[in-house]
């Protein structure tokens, strides 16, 4: 009988040498895996799309930052996107840039964006609204008449309502560029 052959040190360190280049080029296959998908997903539009639906807005009288009554109903003949919100919901924040854009791009052609606070007081919105530079209406909701009218508890939560005060498109969470372009035009256009 032979006795069984021992590898030999030069043949371990050849097959440690093969096993660590092939663990190195699995790690930066992984790395660039991984950084490919960060790209693709960075690229991609992941904000709510919002439902179609058809229902009278609700009869909302509320107050504007100086205390002055205000009314959904005031409206009537423009496109009303009503947004709630509240100073400290992070995609509130994350959303109110392109909220702006939108309605400077749209308000010359009857199109108005009333930004309704949820639960908070003119002292907690007013340097909210001055750090973002809001232009289009806010309006204070203390008790959250709103987001019962709405029947939700969603915040953000955006409705836009059409020229006859009917709400034509509903979405709960964050609002993109994108999908904004996509669906509201069409009903400022009608």
């Amino acid at each position: 009988m032979s006795k069984p052959s021992q590898p030999s040190f030069g043949k371990f360190i050849a097959l440690f040498m093969i096993g660590l280049g092939l663990l190195s080029i699995g790690v930066v296959l992984f790395i660039l895996s991984k950084e490919a998908v960060n790209a693709s997903a960075s690229s991609q539009d992941f904000s709510t799309i919002p439902s179609e639906v058809d229902f009278p807005a609700p009869e909302l009288s509320l107050t504007d930052l100086n205390g002055n009554p205000v009314s959904l109903a005031n409206y009537r003949g423009q496109v009303v996107l009503v947004n709630l919100w509240a100073t400290w919901c992070p995609p509130c924040r994350e959303e109110m840039p392109t909220l702006l854009a939108f309605y400077e791009k749209y308000k010359s052609k009857g199109f108005v964006l009333v930004a309704v606070d949820q639960g908070e007081t003119a002292e907690q919105v007013i340097p909210f609204v001055k750090e973002f530079g809001l232009t289009f209406p806010v309006w204070l909701d203390e008790e959250n008449i709103a987001g019962r009218e709405f029947a939700t508890i969603s915040l953000p939560s955006s409705y836009v309502v059409d020229r006859n005060g009917q709400v034509k498109l509903m979405w709960l969470g964050g609002i993109s560029k994108k999908n904004l372009e996509a669906y509201v035009p069409k009903i400022i256009n009608e």
